[in-house]
């Protein structure tokens, strides 16, 4: 159902790039549902930047069968977050939309956080500013990144403490997902 939604949403709205269609269920679904297995007892999900619904709508529609489950799909684009709205409808996913942006959803969310996910977004630096809360907060940060992710730590080092692993992609030969548990700036 998801991806006959997204096929159908793509010929009007630009969702995912075209030349990735040919491998939508390796590079963009089995790369969204590998998250799953790294926090395999998380039941709310917080996805930044969640675009095409990768990873969170895939995400949640992982999660269906669990009560307690929810995964809040963050998103500035409208038509983006209407087709996120439209997707979680039809798949019955336990996600909730918000068309908002990041640096305004994050301190207005109330509630207990188990994962905050992003792929594709913004440079680590970025990233980390986005999710720091969060993590303080308790959540596992999961973010997946590109073959630069070395060069992208050593650059976020000079400002973060990150207490993070890389865990090979599964999908993806040169990509890495970065696990963080905790985070601390170093500015004063």
């Amino acid at each position: 159902m998801f991806v006959d939604c997204l096929m159908r949403w793509q010929k009007t709205t630009n969702l995912i790039a075209v030349s990735t269609l040919p491998e939508l269920w390796t590079r963009h679904i089995a790369d969204s549902l590998q998250l799953v297995a790294l926090a395999p007892a998380a039941n709310v999900w917080i996805d930044l930047g969640s675009g095409a619904g990768f990873p969170g709508l895939v995400v949640a529609c992982a999660l269906a069968d669990r009560v307690d489950a929810r995964v809040h799909l963050v998103e500035s684009n409208a038509k983006k977050a209407a087709f996120l709205r439209e997707a979680a409808r039809v798949t019955g996913a336990p996600a909730s939309i918000h068309n908002a942006r990041i640096e305004d959803f994050i301190p207005s969310f109330k509630g207990p956080v188990d994962v905050v996910t992003a792929r594709g977004l913004a440079p680590l630096t970025v990233l980390l500013g986005y999710v720091e809360t969060l993590v303080k907060s308790g959540a596992q940060a999961l973010l997946l990144k590109g073959q630069d992710i070395e060069a992208e730590l050593t650059e976020a080092a000079r400002c973060w403490t990150i207490d993070c692993s890389l865990v090979p992609s599964r999908t993806a030969a040169l990509s890495k997902i970065v696990n963080i548990r905790g985070l601390e700036s170093r500015k004063g």
